[in-house]
């Protein structure tokens, strides 16, 4: 909840809670080009004419007048063209098909003048790509994203174009700016260790120009995805390549499926309808405010800036949720599986309960309350390693284990030396104490100047506590024998500790020795 509100403040919606943890675990972030490394809005660059004997420059112009007259600009590439043609065409359009991202173009037909499409070469141009292949390439290796315009002779169907019918007329090139911050953003995440997947419906020369100018690691590494025929090929392309071109939104979808097959974490970012699918499949969907509204529905992250480099923060807010709550859940579990494990003893052994409410009240403060309410809530980026659960069982277990030997040791010493019911408690809650005290300095490494101070503050109160405030938390005055057994018992828990901590090391070691054996199998 804290996270939700420094992230709204940050100007990012989380819309499922869940996903900030999520994201501090993603190890492989599936991003879009335009919008996400680049500016959303673009620009229409230079045009190249392709017959200027038949198609001269006003001819091109004219039509694209009128085509981008008659046809709505939906999306940045149309609005871009939309604002560089916008001159006044006496053609009047009978039939438009608009853009989608399965066919890469749009066309309008003008009665008396003939019909146009604007796309994707490639798309437009089929079989008969190779003729313009020369042309399109040096455009798309400075990582323009290059437009077709094309004549079309007959009405274009929305199934399929026939290639022999289009007559090439220009290429217009579009460029979007690398957004400053999208360098440094992407560092961040290849020094974190979190891989980089472009996915994009443009060029995939393109893509790779633009991932290659923003820092993205392995940029040159490119596949267009139409050459992507079957599941096998897609899980085979998300394990060599960085840059995907030429997606289609199914593609976009089965790219992050294939990751996750593969047991990686996924999060992807978008801010269009085509994004939606795999938005809605990824283990945490991010989108862009100035994105469609269907997008940010899909999405668990809204970025309101509908700015990239606010990820890192998101990040960070991710890690401190997971890292700072398993410090204090094994806070909290020490005295629970102390608890547990003594009452399940308690049913077959007759021995009065070794520490009263009140007493309980004071281990609880100084050892869990205080000292977990400050680690919930201070900055801690580290990152994020091993399974929760795990985790917090793994600090948790030597000091409850601690806990219940200690205490069974002293009930021993009760029964065998006939002390005090008061003696018993006094000395079980002093010990208890001390270990919640071992245990929270192990829980604060790596220390820092204020897991420093608060140790301390800890440590110190209860010693004055104990000593100053005893009676005010049930302690009892000690007789010269029940003092003696105390220190004898205060060693004895401190190498106790150590010897847990090196046990489960060893475990720990032997666990992940184990795993490596079965990866290189």
């Amino acid at each position: 909840a804290v996270s939700m509100i420094r992230l709204a403040q940050g100007k990012v919606l989380a819309q499922d809670m869940n996903c900030i943890e999520t994201l501090a675990r993603v190890d492989v972030l599936c991003v879009d080009k335009t919008g996400t490394i680049t500016e959303p809005h673009m620009e229409v660059g230079e045009v190249a004419y392709l017959d200027e004997e038949k198609y001269a420059e006003t001819v091109v112009t004219e039509t694209l007048n009128a085509f981008y007259q008659s046809m709505e600009a939906d999306n940045d590439t149309a609005r871009a063209m939309a604002q560089k043609f916008h001159g006044k065409s006496l053609w009047h359009a009978a039939q438009t098909i608009p853009f989608t991202s399965a066919t890469k173009w749009s066309a309008a037909v003008f009665p008396g003048h003939g019909a146009f499409v604007v796309g994707a070469p490639e798309f437009i141009m089929g079989n008969r790509y190779a003729d313009l292949k020369e042309a399109v390439d040096p455009w798309s290796e400075k990582g323009y994203r290059v437009l077709l315009v094309a004549e079309y002779g007959g009405v274009p169907d929305q199934k399929g174009l026939d290639p022999r019918r289009v007559s090439p007329m220009a290429l217009v090139a579009l460029s979007n700016r690398i957004r400053p911050a999208a360098p440094k953003t992407f560092r961040y995440f290849a020094e974190q260790g979190v891989a980089v997947k472009v996915i994009s419906g443009d060029n995939p020369v393109t893509v790779s120009e633009v991932a290659r100018q923003a820092g993205i690691e392995g940029a040159e590494k490119y596949v267009d995805a139409a050459t992507l025929r079957s599941d096998e090929d897609i899980a085979r392309a998300v394990r060599e390549y960085t840059v995907f071109g030429r997606v289609t939104p199914n593609q976009k979808r089965k790219l992050v499926r294939a990751l996750q097959r593969q047991g990686h974490t996924v999060a992807m970012t978008g801010d269009g309808v085509n994004d939606v699918l795999a938005l809605k499949d990824a283990d945490c969907g991010i989108a862009m405010a100035s994105g469609s509204d269907a997008a940010c529905h899909a999405a668990q992250l809204v970025l309101l800036n509908s700015d990239f480099s606010a990820m890192p923060k998101v990040v960070a807010e991710g890690r401190r949720v997971i890292n700072n709550i398993q410090r204090a859940a094994a806070l909290y579990l020490v005295k629970n599986i102390f608890s547990f494990l003594l009452a399940l003893i308690s049913l077959f052994a007759t021995f009065p309960y070794p520490v009263t409410p009140l007493q309980l009240s004071l281990l609880s403060a100084v050892t869990i309350g205080v000292p977990s309410f400050f680690l919930a809530l201070e900055p801690n980026h580290s990152l994020v390693k091993g399974k929760f659960l795990s985790n917090v069982f793994r600090a948790a277990l030597p000091g409850g284990l601690t806990d219940l030997f200690v205490v069974l040791g002293v009930e021993i010493f009760f029964l065998t030396f006939g002390f005090s019911e008061a003696e018993l408690s006094t000395m079980s809650a002093i010990l208890l104490i001390v270990i919640g005290i071992m245990v929270l300095y192990e829980v604060c490494k790596p220390f820092d100047w204020k897991r420093r101070v608060l140790w301390g503050a800890m440590a110190g109160s209860s010693a004055v506590t104990i000593l100053g405030f005893g009676g005010s938390f049930g302690l009892s005055p000690l007789g010269i024998q029940a003092f003696l057994v105390l220190l004898v018992f205060l060693g004895l828990a401190y190498s106790i500790m150590r010897f847990m901590l090196g046990l489960f090391d060893q475990g720990e070691r032997l666990l992940n020795r184990g795993r490596h054996l079965r990866k290189r199998r």
